[in-house]
C-alpha cells in the first residue's frame, strides 16, 4: 500500500505554514489578484518597450479570432507582407479561408490514409489514438501551410473573406471529428474484412466528397478564378481579370517556399541532426514536415540576418507561458511564481519538453529586433489576436523569452552554412506521435 496522507502530516503543514507570518501576507495578495497579478514583475513593461533598431513595416494585424488557424496566419503574413512591399498595398491581406478549406480537404484524405495504414492495430495504439485525437482540428506547422501554398496557390481576402465557422471552428470541427472518426470505423472494418485497393479507393473518394460538401457549406466554396482588382497606397486602381490562385501566387507573390528551412530547437535530443513528423503531414504527397535541430545561437543569428535584410520571420512557440495579453509582453521573468510561492519551479528547456511542461502552442511572425552593441535585447512579433492586444497587435519578446520557449523557427536557406543545409537535405529521422514537437 502507498504511503497515505496522515493527520499528523496536515498538522505539521499547517504549523509550519502559520508560524511564518509572511505567508499570510503573500496569501492576502495572491486570493484578492490572483497568483499571476500578485507575482507580476512591473518592470517588464520597462524592458519592453516598443523601440527597436531593426523594424519592418508590416501595418495592421490579422486577427484569427476563435480558431487554432495561427500557423497559417503567421505564414500568410510573411506572404502579404511581400506583396503589400512589392505592389505598394500597405494593409493588403491573403485569403485564410481559401487555404483552411483546403486543409480540410487534405486532412481528411491523409486521415483516411493512415487508418487504412494502421487498420491492423487496436483503436487503443498510441498511433492510431493520436489520429483519433482531433482529425477535424485547426492546429499546424509551417511545412503544413506551405504544401497547401504550392499545391492550391493563394487569393487575397476580398475574394474569399472569412465566414463565421473560420472565425470560430468549434461547430464545424466538431462536426467533422464526427464525422471523421465514424469514417473511420468504416474503413478500419471494411480493410480488415479483406477489402480489395478499388473498393478502399472507391470508399474514400465517397467519404471524402461528404467532406467536401460539409466545408463547402459551412466555409463557402473557393474560387477557380478570380478578378482582382486594387487601388495601392498612391490611389492608383489595378485590375487584372480570370487569374486562377496558383497564377495569382506565382505573379504576385513570387516566393519559392522550398528555399526555406524550418530551424528547431529541441535539446531534448541531439542537435545538428534532421527530424521529420509524418505523423503530423496534411497532404499525401505533399511538403513534409522536417525539423533542423541546432543550438539556439544558429537560429538566433539567421533570424536576426533575415530581419535586417528586410524579410518577416515565421516562428513556433509557447505563447502560453510567461505572457501578458492585453499589453502584448513575452518575458521569461514576468511571473515570478517561484518567489510568490517560495519554490523552486526551475526547469531546463530540455527538461520541460521531457516532463510534459513544454508545448510548441503558437505561431507568430518577428517583424523587428532590437540589436545594443551586438547583443540582441528583443524582438517585435506581430500577433494574429487583432488590434485589442499588446501594441495594436503587436507583441514585445525580451531574448532570454526567446531562448527559453521558441522552438521553431524558418528562415531562408542563404543564412545557413554548408554544413547544416548538408544536413537540412539529408534524410530525416522520423519521430514518434508522442513527441512533444507534435
Amino acid at each position: 500500500m502507498g504511503k497515505e496522507v496522515s493527520q499528523e502530516n496536515v498538522a505539521k503543514f499547517r504549523k509550519v505554514f502559520n508560524e511564518d507570518n509572511r505567508n499570510a501576507v503573500v496569501q492576502r495578495a495572491a486570493t484578492k489578484n490572483g497568483v499571476l497579478n500578485a507575482s507580476e514583475d512591473i518592470a517588464a513593461k520597462v524592458r519592453l518597450d516598443h523601440t527597436f533598431s531593426v523594424e519592418i513595416d508590416t501595418g495592421k494585424v490579422s486577427n484569427q479570432l476563435h480558431s487554432g488557424r495561427c500557423w497559417l496566419f503567421a505564414l500568410l503574413n510573411t506572404l502579404r507582407h511581400q506583396v503589400a512591399d512589392k505592389y505598394n498595398v500597405k494593409d493588403f491581406e491573403l485569403s485564410q479561408a481559401y487555404s483552411y478549406f483546403w486543409d480540410k480537404i487534405e486532412r481528411a484524405n491523409i486521415f483516411y490514409e493512415n487508418i487504412i495504414r494502421t487498420a491492423d492495430k487496436p483503436a487503443n495504439d498510441r498511433e492510431v489514438e493520436f489520429y483519433l485525437e482531433g482529425p477535424g482540428g485547426d492546429g499546424g506547422q509551417w511545412a503544413m501551410a506551405a504544401g497547401l501554398v504550392q499545391k492550391y496557390g493563394v487569393v487575397p481576402s476580398s475574394v474569399m473573406p472569412e465566414t463565421f465557422n473560420t472565425n470560430d471552428t468549434t461547430g464545424f470541427g466538431g462536426a467533422l471529428n464526427n464525422k471523421l472518426r465514424k469514417d473511420a470505423i468504416e474503413l478500419r472494418e471494411l480493410t480488415n474484412s479483406g477489402a480489395s485497393e478499388g473498393q478502399l479507393n472507391a470508399k474514400r473518394d465517397q467519404l471524402l466528397g461528404e467532406v467536401y460538401r460539409m466545408t463547402a457549406i459551412a466555409v463557402g466554396e473557393p474560387p477557380v478564378k478570380f478578378d482582382f482588382e486594387y487601388r495601392d497606397d498612391k490611389k492608383n486602381y489595378h485590375r487584372e481579370a480570370n487569374v486562377t490562385p496558383k497564377e495569382f501566387f506565382d505573379k504576385y507573390v513570387d516566393v519559392d517556399l522550398d528555399d526555406y528551412v524550418v530551424v528547431s530547437n529541441s535539446p531534448d535530443k541531439p542537435f545538428n541532426k534532421l527530424y521529420s513528423l509524418p505523423a503530423e503531414d496534411n497532404i499525401v504527397g505533399g511538403k513534409p514536415i522536417t525539423l533542423l535541430n541546432v543550438e539556439m545561437d544558429v537560429i538566433r543569428k539567421a533570424a536576426v540576418a533575415q530581419l535586417k535584410d528586410g524579410e518577416t520571420v515565421w516562428f513556433g512557440n509557447d505563447v502560453l507561458e510567461q505572457m501578458d495579453r492585453k499589453d502584448g509582453l513575452l518575458d521569461s521573468k514576468l511571473y515570478q511564481t517561484d518567489a510568490l510561492f517560495d519554490v523552486d519551479l526551475s526547469m531546463s528547456k530540455a527538461e520541460r519538453l521531457q516532463y510534459g511542461q513544454a508545448a510548441v502552442s503558437h505561431a507568430m511572425t518577428i517583424t523587428g529586433v532590437d540589436v545594443v552593441d551586438d547583443d540582441v535585447t528583443k524582438w517585435k512579433v506581430e500577433n494574429s489576436w487583432g488590434e485589442k492586444n499588446g501594441d495594436k497587435g503587436y507583441f514585445a519578446m525580451t531574448d532570454d523569452w526567446f531562448e527559453n520557449y521558441v522552438y521553431q523557427v524558418v528562415v531562408h536557406r542563404k543564412y545557413l552554412t554548408a554544413d547544416q543545409l548538408k544536413i537540412a537535405d539529408s534524410k530525416p529521422e522520423p519521430l514518434p506521435v508522442w513527441d512533444p514537437m507534435m
